[in-house]
């Protein structure tokens, strides 16, 4: 039986994919006017504030396809998405309201009961239809054939990553090799067989054995890759390729079609498309609110730095941006020297060069405050990795791997190793080591939550830190 209704859900993909996207329609359609239809005078406000969520939250799901299918997404990320995209679309709805279309704005407890009303069912319902299937797939209902080819070091972790996740319903026939005679050293321990050459995976292919075949062959097997591809065309399984580039650390890799081609990133940005356009959103809306506040204090210092010492109020330095561009950062001045050429100092403990005044700018933070001016600009983000001089940059991007790719995104204010404790004086290459890796693994992790996770934690850390001088 449990055979016989193997690929039901497959076989109705695209009804299910259809009745998903009704769902999420309906829901936020029907609590909409339930909240806020009810009691309204005017329906047609209503009603287009409801459309407009619908097709903001629509698109976001559409362009970042949250309606794939389910095998392979573990629930949390789905339900992550859903938060995302929900709540950038209610966030968008509430700017246009107030920016543009004030007269339509509800009341706030309605807007909220509405925004947590819907994420919750939303979320609700996927947990649902997520239990339903873990519990048919554990019955052996819903479930695919799974066939690994190559038995190296891919296929052993592809095979490793199937097993520790039964909640795909992907149930692992075993390997097949080129050389099933030549084992893997670790292939001992392995509980699944190899079972047989790749003629004998077409083979087994072509008898409906297998559901799924996933090719880990390195490309220097080029020969063999095509004849596979081509004898397995002439089966109904589904062919995935493996790529052993995914043994390398990358930087946010994914696919992406050019002309019907496809290609493989290896060092990309999370920020392009709709999030490159949040991004910007949350750095105008946040600088521009944070600007508002310390606009005195911004006023306050600038007059105790001209009082207390000769020179201008602010340091301009060349820094790099995004993509390496070169971008002119803010600061107010701190020290009683203006460096700015092929070779920067850093500061140190008892600097000299640092005014009196400077030394407690420093150590809170205060002197970095006008480069939310450059957040403004476009030049630089609220969160990011923090830039460097020119002069450090060049010098550390011969020495440390990788270490150019944090400009794959604009350069912050604060940032996810200033907040673990990578500020300050880098005195020794491990201090660059892990601050770059702190940076790519905000790069590699990148969401909106993220930023406002660090914003969060650098106002309860405070600015002032013992590495700051």
């Amino acid at each position: 039986m449990a055979t016989s209704v193997r690929g039901i859900l497959h076989a109705h993909q695209s009804a299910l994919s259809l009745a998903h996207r009704l769902l999420d329609l309906t829901v936020i359609v029907s609590i909409g006017y339930w909240q806020t239809g009810l009691t309204t005078i005017n329906i047609t406000e209503t009603w287009f504030r409801i459309l407009l969520a619908v097709l903001l939250f629509h698109w976001f799901s559409e362009y970042h396809q949250l309606y794939g299918s389910w095998r392979g997404e573990r629930i949390l990320r789905e339900l992550t998405k859903v938060f995302n995209y929900w709540a950038l679309s209610f966030v968008i709805l509430l700017s246009l309201n107030y920016l543009l279309l004030k007269r339509l704005q509800m009341p706030d407890n309605e807007q909220m009961s509405w925004f947590a009303l819907v994420l919750g069912a939303l979320c609700g319902y996927r947990l649902l239809i997520r239990l339903a299937l873990h519990t048919l797939r554990r019955n052996g209902f819903n479930t695919r054939r799974v066939a690994i080819v190559g038995t190296g070091q891919v296929g052993e972790r592809l095979a490793r990553s199937i097993s520790l996740a039964p909640w795909m319903g992907l149930k692992l026939l075993g390997f097949y090799d080129a050389h099933p005679q030549q084992m893997h050293p670790d292939a001992g321990t392995r509980r699944l067989p190899v079972l047989g050459d790749l003629e004998q995976l077409i083979l087994d292919a072509r008898a409906n054995r297998i559901d799924k075949v996933y090719i880990t062959l390195a490309f220097s097997a080029e020969p063999q890759l095509r004849e596979l591809i081509t004898g397995l065309s002439d089966t109904t399984a589904s062919v995935y390729l493996v790529p052993d580039v995914f043994m390398f650390d990358l930087l946010h890799a994914r696919s992406e079609s050019i002309n019907g081609l496809t290609s493989i990133s290896i060092f990309d940005s999370p920020m392009d498309g709709a999030w490159s356009l949040a991004k910007r959103f949350e750095d105008i809306l946040l600088s521009s609110l944070i600007l508002a506040i310390i606009a005195l204090p911004l006023l306050l210092i600038a007059t105790a730095i001209k009082l207390t010492s000769s020179g201008p109020v602010l340091f301009r330095q060349r820094r790099y941006g995004l993509d390496g561009r070169s971008i002119m950062v803010w600061k107010f001045r701190s020290m009683s020297v203006l460096e700015n050429g092929d070779v920067v100092t850093q500061a140190t403990r008892n600097d000299l060069r640092i005014t009196p005044l400077g030394a407690f700018l420093r150590r809170t933070s205060l002197d970095e405050l006008p480069q939310f001016f450059n957040v403004l600009l476009g030049e630089m983000s609220i969160v990011g990795p923090r830039p460097h001089a020119v002069a450090h940059n060049e010098q550390y991007r011969k020495q440390v791997s990788g270490y150019m790719l944090r400009h794959k995104v604009k350069p912050g204010i604060t940032g996810w190793a200033q907040i673990n404790g990578w500020r300050g004086e880098t005195d020794t290459l491990d201090k660059m080591r892990k601050r770059v890796e702190f940076d790519l693994d905000y790069i590699e992790h990148w969401s909106i939550w993220l930023d406002l996770k660090i914003i969060l934690l650098t106002l309860l850390r405070g600015f002032v830190n013992k590495n700051a001088f």
